[in-house]
């Protein structure tokens, strides 16, 4: 009975060479989405890649990471191509200082941080006595060297701020840096859990400058704010300082795995369940709309994906920065209004300056460079 068999079936490591089976290509699938942080490798930057003039918090660049500032001088933020050479990654997060302030008063701080939601996290087991241990890791440079800080901040139920410092330690030069995030009897008692929702379940913060909120290293610290040690360098101390950060990733576990890369559509979708960028720029076409009544122009959007919570709008508005286009005839307008929004629909409508027939339909379009339209469900 010839059952095709080849006479030498032997299996042989040389036989399977680059296609041998082994334990980290099985386990491939399961590590999949390891890294709690989206947007790690700083590559998706739907609001622009840079921003001048930072003095308040807000989101400015890259998405995901939010600015969060209380004086200490004034910064531009940039997506930048300076990266650590061999290690994949094509793009970083650049704060520049632009002016100083050289003498902090309490309560003064600067941040990039990245909150995250608290329904991925369940699988932490916080509050419970399986709590998980989790690794930061991340490629930093400067050239201020010193100390800095990290902080990871846990407010449902009881606030704990866990701070860790990190040196840099040679000017210019990207640094990798790893930081073991151990739970201890708080976070594993009831007040550490983290609620099953979609509001802020962990914030993690990249210390640049801080003053009166010190807490004590490789700690969570009950008595809060607490974003560094008294250790903390002030970035803001001069002009000429900068900082660049990429490769973010956190992860459970007791030690750092290799970046997680993503394709590019991967990331950016896992991005829109944040923010979704509709239209920037001159002559970009919105969406379809119609004369709900002679007044009132009015449209559904549909975000990409599902998005967290009811979106808002974030918008630039001015003299004529939109035009609805309909057979003959045309209509300039400043901004939009929401009428009703939900995670899987919104319905734009706009009542200013508008006069046609009712059920007449057209399109809407950018009309000049300063225009910019996205939906916002940031945490």
């Amino acid at each position: 009975l010839d059952l095709g068999v080849p006479s030498d079936a032997t299996v042989t490591t040389a036989k399977l060479a680059d296609d041998a089976v082994t334990n980290a290509k099985l386990s491939f699938n399961a590590n999949q989405y390891r890294n709690i942080i989206i947007n790690g490798d700083m590559s998706i930057a739907q609001r622009g890649t840079s921003q001048a003039s930072i003095t308040s918090s807000g989101y400015y660049t890259l998405d995901r990471f939010r600015t969060a500032i209380n004086n200490g001088g004034t910064w531009t933020q940039s997506q930048s191509t300076e990266v650590p050479t061999g290690q994949g990654f094509a793009k970083s997060l650049k704060m520049d200082c632009t002016t100083a302030d050289t003498s902090l008063a309490s309560g003064d701080f600067l941040h990039v941080q990245y909150p995250i939601e608290a329904q991925n996290l369940q699988y932490l087991k916080y509050g419970t006595d399986s709590a998980q241990t989790l690794t930061l890791s991340f490629w930093v440079r400067s050239n201020k060297t010193g100390t800095y800080c990290i902080c990871l901040q846990k407010s449902d139920n009881t606030r704990y701020d866990y701070v860790a410092e990190y040196s840099i330690s040679s000017a210019d030069t990207w640094e990798k840096k790893t930081i073991i995030i151990a739970p201890d009897s708080n976070i594993k008692a009831a007040g550490g859990a983290i609620d099953n929702d979609s509001g802020e379940g962990l914030k993690l913060k990249f210390t640049l400058l801080s003053s009166g909120r010190t807490g004590t290293n490789n700690t969570w610290n009950s008595s809060t704010p607490a974003d560094a040690t008294s250790n903390q360098v002030n970035l803001a101390d001069s002009t000429s300082n900068e900082w660049y950060v990429t490769g973010v990733q956190l992860e459970a576990g007791t030690a750092a795995s290799d970046f997680e890369f993503l394709p590019v559509d991967v990331n950016l979708e896992r991005c829109l369940r944040y923010y979704e960028l509709l239209a920037s720029g001159d002559n970009q076409v919105l969406f379809d709309a119609f004369y709900y009544t002679a007044t009132e122009i009015r449209h559904v959007v549909h975000p990409k994906v599902s998005m967290r919570g009811n979106p808002t709008l974030d918008q630039t508005s001015g003299t004529d920065y939109y035009r609805f286009i309909r057979d003959a005839a045309n209509d300039k307008f400043e901004d939009f209004s929401l009428d009703i929004s939900t995670p899987t629909a919104v319905e734009f409508f706009n009542s200013t300056d508008m006069s046609g027939t009712q059920g007449e339909s057209g399109w809407v379009r950018t009309d000049v460079s300063s225009s910019f339209i996205a939906l916002d469900a940031e945490l």
